[in-house]
C-alpha cells in the first residue's frame, strides 16, 4: 500500500488534537504504520492549526507536502481555502461548514471572503457538513469533531468498530456515548454532503 496522506486544519480550541489522536488510532489499530505531526501555528484559541497523519506499510516522515494531501479536514471555511493547495487534484476535502473571523477581519482590515465553496468545488471534490449544528442537536457543540471524523470515515476503507473502540479509548469517559452517538450522525452525512 502506498503512504496515504490526510492533512487537519483549524482554529485553536476546535479540538484539532483529540481528531489527529482518535485518526492516528484507528488507522495504528488497523495494522498501518502511521506518523502524526506537530501542531503548525498557533494552537491557542483562535490561531490556525494544522495537523498531518500519514499511514502506509512503513512511514518515514510526519509532514506532507503541497500537493500531496490525499484527504483535507477542515474545521472552519476560510481554514479550507488557505491550506487548499496542499490537497491532490483528485483529492477529498471534508469542510465543517463554520465562520470564524480572523484577527484582520474582526479589525476590519480585511474582509472575509465570499464564495469560498463554490472555489474550491471548482477545484476538489468537496464534502460540507453542517458539523456544529448536528452537535447542538446532540446537545454537546464539543463533539462536532467527532460528527466530522465520522464524515470521514465514509471515505477510508477502516473498520467501523475499529473507530468505535478507538472513540472509546479517547474520549473523556463521561461523553463515550454522545461521541459515539456524533460519529454516527457523521458517517450518515457522509455521501449526502457532497458540494454541487
Amino acid at each position: 500500500m502506498e503512504t496515504k496522506n490526510i492533512m487537519i486544519v483549524g482554529v485553536g480550541g476546535q479540538g484539532t488534537l483529540l481528531t489527529s489522536r482518535v485518526l492516528g488510532g484507528v488507522i495504528l489499530d488497523s495494522g498501518y504504520d502511521v506518523k502524526l505531526s506537530e501542531v503548525h501555528g498557533m494552537a491557542q484559541r483562535g490561531g490556525s492549526v494544522t495537523t498531518f497523519v500519514r499511514y502506509g506499510k512503513k512511514v518515514y516522515e510526519p509532514i506532507v507536502e503541497a500537493g500531496f494531501a490525499d484527504i483535507l479536514i477542515a474545521f472552519e471555511r476560510l481554514e479550507a481555502l488557505r491550506y487548499s493547495h496542499y490537497l491532490k487534484s483528485d483529492g477529498i476535502m471534508i469542510v465543517n461548514d463554520a465562520r470564524i473571523d480572523p484577527m484582520p477581519v474582526v479589525i476590519g482590515k480585511e474582509e472575509y471572503p465570499d464564495g469560498i465553496y463554490d472555489k474550491l468545488s471548482e477545484k476538489y471534490k468537496l464534502i460540507v457538513v453542517d458539523a456544529l449544528n448536528e452537535a447542538k442537536k446532540l446537545g454537546n457543540v464539543r463533539v462536532f469533531n467527532i460528527i466530522v471524523l465520522g464524515a470521514l470515515s465514509g471515505f477510508m476503507d477502516l473498520d467501523i468498530d475499529i473507530w468505535k473502540e478507538v472513540i472509546r479509548k479517547t474520549v473523556p469517559q463521561k461523553t463515550i456515548d454522545i461521541n459515539l452517538e456524533a460519529f454516527e450522525v457523521g458517517r450518515s452525512l457522509s455521501k449526502e454532503s457532497i458540494y454541487d
